[in-house]
């Protein structure tokens, strides 16, 4: 059967909307069974407590469960890897965070490429960390930490929940910043860290809000600035370091990843039920709790941090020749 020029033209365009037309209805239905999302962090950390929670509004609107999956070890890169080769979906999620722009230099031979393997959904939660001495340092502000250290070059020390963590990336940015000689004593997580600083082993930490919060409230630790770019709204009176050392910020922060390639029409999905649960009251209530502010946002602007944070922390490792645990 001969066909016309022009019916030839419109079945070729009826093809074409077809895929489009279809990832569209996909994307109407989604989800249509359970979602893994996998937490490579440990259990009942922040980063675990804010998946948590907004895994529990997408179930409530979208209808399926968010079922959590903790993948921790090797800095986050073994549960990175389970979703950056599961199939792009919408039904496998990452929560990526700043562990993953950090170990997307620290560790030189992964199977993976972060910024090229996973997408940016959504951001969740930006995370402030505490600058903190033992109450036996004799100092009050991050001004007189500076002429203290620099009057004891070497003589001070600096605790960290171990090699590359965000603890530590934090510490090595102020070293370099305010030209200072401290010596990094790595520790196997934050909590044993936390113990040797309260015991007065240690002099310097930067540590989550989370963590130190009680500690700071109850005089067991001085806090002497916040390593966001402005101050914490858990902690107003406390300044931040960028304050006195103009440019410094380093902070904690989450969001939701998907391997490349997953549909936007589900990362727009995602994407609005996310930004939709931060201006929730009792969810940014909640992430007041943990010491964290929402990190709202389109798929881009995550991209966007994703991209600079990387580049971040890639320079600083280099420069100061940090190697994995």
């Amino acid at each position: 059967m001969k066909v016309s020029r022009r019916r030839f033209l419109q079945l070729v365009a009826g093809a074409a909307v077809l895929p489009a037309m279809s990832r569209i209805a996909w994307a109407e239905t989604y989800p249509a069974r359970p979602v893994r999302w996998v937490v490579p962090q440990a259990p009942d950390g922040a980063a675990d407590i804010s998946a948590r929670l907004i895994g529990q509004w997408l179930s409530e609107r979208l209808g399926q469960p968010f079922v959590i999956e903790n993948r921790p070890g090797a800095g986050g890169t073994i549960g990175t890897e389970a979703v950056a080769t599961s199939p792009p979906d919408g039904y496998t999620l990452l929560l990526a965070g700043s562990f993953n722009a950090i170990g997307a230099t620290l560790y030189n031979k992964l199977n993976y490429d972060f910024i090229r393997d996973i997408a940016p959904v959504a951001g969740i939660m930006r995370n402030p960390l505490v600058m903190e001495v033992n109450p036996s340092v004799p100092v009050r502000t991050v001004t007189e930490f500076i002429t203290y250290a620099k009057a004891n070059p070497g003589k001070l020390n600096m605790g960290s929940a171990g090699n590359g963590s965000p603890q530590h990336m934090a510490g090595e940015l102020f070293k370099m910043m305010a030209g200072v000689n401290i010596v990094h004593v790595p520790y196997r997580g934050s909590a044993p860290m936390l113990t040797d600083l309260l015991r007065g082993e240690l002099h310097l930490a930067f540590d989550p809000m989370l963590s130190s919060i009680e500690h700071v409230k109850a005089g067991s630790l001085r806090a002497l600035a916040v390593t966001t770019a402005t101050r914490s709204e858990v902690l107003p009176e406390i300044p931040t370091v960028g304050e006195v050392v103009p440019g410094y910020e380093s902070s904690g922060w989450v969001g939701i990843g998907a391997p490349r390639k997953t549909p936007v029409e589900i990362v727009e999905k995602l994407n609005g039920e996310i930004n939709a649960a931060l201006a929730e009251p009792k969810i940014k209530a909640r992430l007041a709790d943990l010491g964290g502010t929402p990190l709202a946002g389109s798929p881009s602007d995550f991209e966007k941090l994703i991209a600079e944070q990387t580049d971040r922390w890639a320079r600083v490792i280099r420069a100061a020749n940090i190697k994995p645990d």
